[in-house]
């Protein structure tokens, strides 16, 4: 076969295996298609199905198909981290500063101390710091991992539940947009290059004289041109943030947050949204799996993977919990706040993702969050559905 014929036997294996799984299984309760597609990815990974049947992965994951879904990925993960760029509204939480900020501060905070810790732990044995990383680039980004709250699942969990539009939903938003900005602050801080300091420098003063001409274009263009300029303008950044070193997914991000939600109808970024999960991030999820490894032993991996998910929920439930003391919230409010904050999944994934690419953690450590972070996130809806039934009116209470 060549290789045209091999890509879509491995595009067929990544539509329909999950999607079967997720149908068959009647699994969304606990694990939406999301999670059984990277739950999926895992499986079709070199960890598992390589070892299984190793003729059979070389032949259908050879270089040149990985190589041709990796493309797919890129551009997938980047639409879907613009969209929750675009997504933050920084009027909401400044209109209601000290709760966002309290809540958002011990939501993030909390967490990545709890990370930090874990990080410091694992780091008594070898084989999960990358062989580019520093001490404190490891522990800070093991932490924020922990840390991470996944925006667009969120919004996906909030719409099942049917709190999106609610007044708490809002809320929620508000506490997540602060914590993703400060995610990729985090992240550009931690993959500062000092050698390329000067190019990282000019990039971002260019960015912010382009963001102010782009602005002003696209409050002058139809709806219609704006979506094909803003595709542009997701590509131009993102080249730019990979050029000066700060990795494509951050300038992805800033090119999203740099747009206004209201340029766009709310519906068809809705739309997008939905679209862009449903016909090409099954790819990234599979390509994440691809990245999977072993090599420590299955047990280290599964025992880090525990140990990053007792810090990264204990954590968030606990900080949530003391900002709901301060705010004087009622009793209940925050188990259901923090449940849902500490969504992990994409978010967490794409955050790994970069830290592997950068050798700042190994494969090893890689699977270890992505194994916490498919767990955190399978654990969100049953753990919030009931409390949510027994307080049906904190759906209704704005702040």
């Amino acid at each position: 076969m060549n290789t045209t014929e091999i890509f879509l036997i491995a595009m067929t294996i990544i539509f329909t295996v999950p999607w079967l799984i997720w149908r068959l299984g009647k699994t969304d309760y606990y694990a939406p298609l999301v999670v059984v597609q990277i739950i999926t990815g895992i499986l079709l990974g070199p960890g598992i199905l390589g070892k299984a049947f190793p003729e059979y992965y070389q032949f259908v994951f050879n270089p040149a198909v990985i190589q041709s879904l990796n493309g797919i990925a890129w551009w997938a993960v980047m639409l879907f981290v613009m969209i929750a760029g675009i997504e933050l509204d920084l009027r909401k939480a400044w209109a209601h500063r000290r709760e966002s900020g309290t809540t958002a501060g011990l939501a993030l905070g909390t967490p990545l101390l709890f990370g930090c810790a874990a990080a410091a732990l694992m780091l008594s044995v070898d084989g999960w710091m990358g062989p580019k990383a520093l001490t404190w680039q490891f522990v800070v980004g093991v932490g924020m991992a922990c840390a991470v709250t996944a925006l667009p699942i969120l919004i996906l969990f909030m719409e099942k539940l049917e709190i999106l539009r609610q007044p708490i939903g809002q809320r929620i938003l508000r506490y997540a947009s602060l914590d993703d900005i400060a995610i990729w602050g985090v992240l550009a801080l931690i993959l500062m290059d000092w050698e390329r300091i000067g190019r990282q420098a000019s990039f971002l003063v260019a960015f912010v004289v382009a963001a102010w001409l782009f602005h002003k274009l696209m409050v002058r263009l139809a709806e219609r041109d704006r979506w094909y300029v803003a595709l542009i303008w997701l590509a131009a950044v993102a080249f730019g943030a990979d050029w000066a070193g700060l990795h494509f997914m951050v300038g992805a991000f800033l090119a999203g947050a740099s747009m206004e939600a209201d340029w766009f109808d709310q519906e068809k970024m809705d739309l997008l949204r939905h679209h862009v999960l449903l016909v090409i991030m099954p790819v990234f999820f599979l390509s994440t799996g691809l990245r999977t490894n072993w090599d420590v032993g299955g047990a280290a991996v599964f025992i880090a993977a525990a140990v990053l998910l007792v810090a990264s929920v204990s954590g968030k439930l606990i900080g949530v919990r003391i900002a709901g003391r301060i705010l004087k919230w009622a009793p209940g409010e925050a188990s259901i706040i923090g449940w849902l904050l500490q969504t992990k999944a994409l978010i967490m994934i794409i955050f790994a993702n970069i830290l592997l690419d950068k050798q700042i953690i190994t494969s090893e450590t890689f699977t270890a969050l992505l194994l916490m972070a498919v767990v955190s996130t399978m654990l969100t809806v049953p753990m919030v559905a009931p409390k949510l039934a027994r307080m049906k009116e904190l759906i209704l209470r704005s702040a």
